[in-house]
């Protein structure tokens, strides 16, 4: 009997309950088969959904680097920044969200509106920041309300504290918002848009020293994105310690007394070349950059006609004067040209042809040998020296001292100046050569440009009787373990061969000029250290309408006044430390330049002192 009779013959009754039940084996053999596919097949799949929906991974940023004096004083730091932020993923009325949020940010909806806009091109997972470096009283306002605000988060991030302000802007630098272009570059790996890098001086040239490693925590959230507990933590890697040559106390005494003045000052130390102080002025306050500055800060420091965003030091170029006035000496003395007890007779003026080159004091100098020349800054002595030196050879002595040239500074923005020589002015300006020309360079005007970081490697040179070394910023860099991974030591670039005898007439005219009767240079005189040093007045280029517009004005516009240069070094004896000033529009070098490399000094020896008297202290 086949199946289909029997299933013929049985009751109706049976043929119902047999079909019910084949359909309920069935029915619970796929959904036996859709819990294994569930529960087996798809396991590791929906339990990542699962810890995505219940979890967030937040990225936590390292703190940059700190940056230390010479002597283990903090010049920059971070401190903790409270900022509100939103994750998209959490908002379902934004409109709603918004107007929130500028109640209590007391930010206007528009402005929100615009960061929202701005935050779209982060990843999805990273929260979108709507109000940065915000108040605790604000932060403390949003937390009281968290129930109502869906996706907003309250993070804490490190942010860059320059704790000198801007008396080491120029030096130390800024941050900003890392651009597409560095994002392509292997240096910025592992950064995205949003974050914020070195952009000048420092903060550029060593962002991989101080740039730390990003850490992220896993955070539990309720359905509103309101965060529950941490789950897991891998902490950031802050940046690597730097160490400066830089001394705290007397760059701040530089900066103080240059008071509201333009231009620069550098100190070196000569038996090192390490930079003690180095000013660039007017300056600006670079916590301006922080989180990016303001469109009207950032006008109002492009239309200062001061330039403070400039850094003179290594950019300003400026005639040397009289500051030069040491290596035509010298260039001379090597040559044979001139003995440093050669007489020449100064009454005011010297001439050459038809023209007539005038000394800085009319009724002249008298009978003039070296040393007085140098300490009264006599023009017409250098006038006749020049001329008979020649201003081929004095190119050559000006280029050994490392003028007209970029002298290696480790940081960007070097000039390189002007030496002019018979073959330049050729080239620039296919004409010959004129012996007035040579007597104008001889007092360090006409076409000779330097830059203050150029002086002072010159000043250094002169102090040490010849060696020429790089000038350095950087003392050491060590990680958070003390394990050093740069040390620089000095470098020497050269030696320069004069003879003993020139180098000790030098240094007799240059004590002179501060520390003897009508020496230029009597301002910067200390009591207990005795300084050598040169005076210089740079006149101010002006066109024949500047000539007319000044008429027959009694007080000189300041920016037809000349400027005043100073450069010294100390103890005479036995140096230690050199320094150049720039004054721009001073007029004279020995008021206006001068006070300001004895405060420099006067910095430097006090805090000899005090290091001496700590030692003592402790017994040592």
């Amino acid at each position: 009997m086949g199946l289909n009779t029997r299933w013929i013959e049985l009751p109706v009754v049976h043929k119902r309950l047999l079909l019910f039940s084949v359909a309920a084996a069935a029915f619970f053999l796929l959904l036996a088969l859709r819990l294994w596919y569930l529960q087996i097949i798809s396991y590791d799949r929906y339990t990542e959904r699962s810890m995505r929906n219940r979890t967030r991974v937040l990225s936590l940023a390292a703190p940059r680097g700190p940056i230390y004096d010479r002597n283990g004083v903090l010049l920059v730091d971070n401190r903790p920044s409270f900022t509100i932020s939103v994750m998209r993923q959490d908002v379902d009325d934004l409109e709603l969200l918004l107007a929130k949020l500028s109640e209590l940010l007391e930010i206007d909806i528009a402005s929100l509106k615009e960061r929202w806009t701005k935050g779209s091109r982060f990843p999805i997972y990273r929260p979108v920041p709507m109000a940065l470096d915000v108040s605790r009283e604000v932060m403390e306002r949003v937390t009281e309300h968290s129930t109502d605000l869906p996706g907003v988060l309250v993070e804490v991030f490190p942010v860059r504290e320059y704790l000198e302000k801007g008396s080491e802007a120029h030096l130390v630098g800024y941050l900003g918002e890392v651009t597409e272009d560095e994002l392509s570059q292997n240096l910025f790996e592992g950064l995205q848009p949003g974050d914020y890098v070195g952009k000048l001086a420092l903060e550029k040239a060593y962002e991989s020293y101080l740039r730390g490693q990003k850490g992220q925590r896993l955070v539990e959230v309720d359905v509103k994105g309101k965060l529950l507990k941490q789950l897991e933590v891998d902490p950031a890697q802050p940046g690597n310690k730097i160490f400066l040559t830089i001394s705290r106390d007397v760059q701040r005494a530089a900066d103080q007394a240059f008071g509201d003045q333009a231009g620069a000052a550098i100190a070196l130390d000569v038996r090192t070349g390490g930079v003690l102080a180095i000013l660039s002025r007017p300056t600006f306050d670079p916590s301006l950059f922080v989180h990016g500055i303001e469109s009207e800060d950032w006008s109002e420091l492009l239309a200062d006609s001061r330039h403070p965003l400039q850094n003179k030091a290594l950019s300003g170029l400026y005639s040397p004067a009289s500051t030069f006035k040491m290596v035509v000496a010298l260039a001379a003395l090597r040559e044979g040209i001139e003995r440093s007890q050669r007489v020449i007779d100064c009454d005011g003026s010297f001439t050459l042809a038809e023209a007539r080159f005038r000394c800085w004091k009319k009724d002249g100098h008298g009978k003039t040998d070296l040393k007085k020349a140098l300490r009264e800054s006599c023009d017409v002595w250098f006038y006749q020296v020049g001329l008979e030196l020649g201003i081929d050879k004095l190119e050559v002595a000006a280029r050994e001292f490392g003028l007209g040239a970029p002298v290696g500074f480790p940081l960007a923005g070097e000039k390189s100046g002007i030496i002019p020589s018979r073959s330049w002015k050729r080239q620039r300006f296919n004409k010959p050569w004129y012996g007035g020309e040579t007597v104008i360079a001889a007092i360090g005007q006409g076409y000779v440009l330097v830059t203050p970081i150029q002086l002072a490697v010159m000043t250094a040179t002169l102090a040490s009787h010849g060696d020429v070394l790089q000038p350095q910023i950087i003392q050491r860099i060590e990680d958070w373990n003390g394990t050093v991974l740069q040390e620089n030591s000095p470098k020497l670039i050269r030696h320069l061969d004069f003879p003993a005898e020139a180098w000790r007439a030098i240094d007799k005219g240059l004590v002179a000029a501060v520390n003897e009767p009508h020496g230029t240079g009597s301002a910067a005189r200390l009591a207990d250290v005795i300084i050598a040093g040169k005076t210089g007045t740079s006149q101010v280029v002006r066109r024949k309408s500047d000539e007319e517009e000044l008429g027959e004005q009694q007080e000189v516009p300041y920016r037809f006044r000349s400027h005043a240069l100073f450069v010294a070094y100390a103890p005479a004896d036995n140096p230690e430390i050199a320094v150049a000033v720039v004054v721009e529009h001073g007029q004279h070098g020995g008021s206006a330049a001068g006070p300001i490399a004895k405060a420099m000094f006067e910095s430097y020896f006090k805090g000899q002192q005090q290091s001496v008297a700590t030692v003592l202290d402790e017994g040592g």
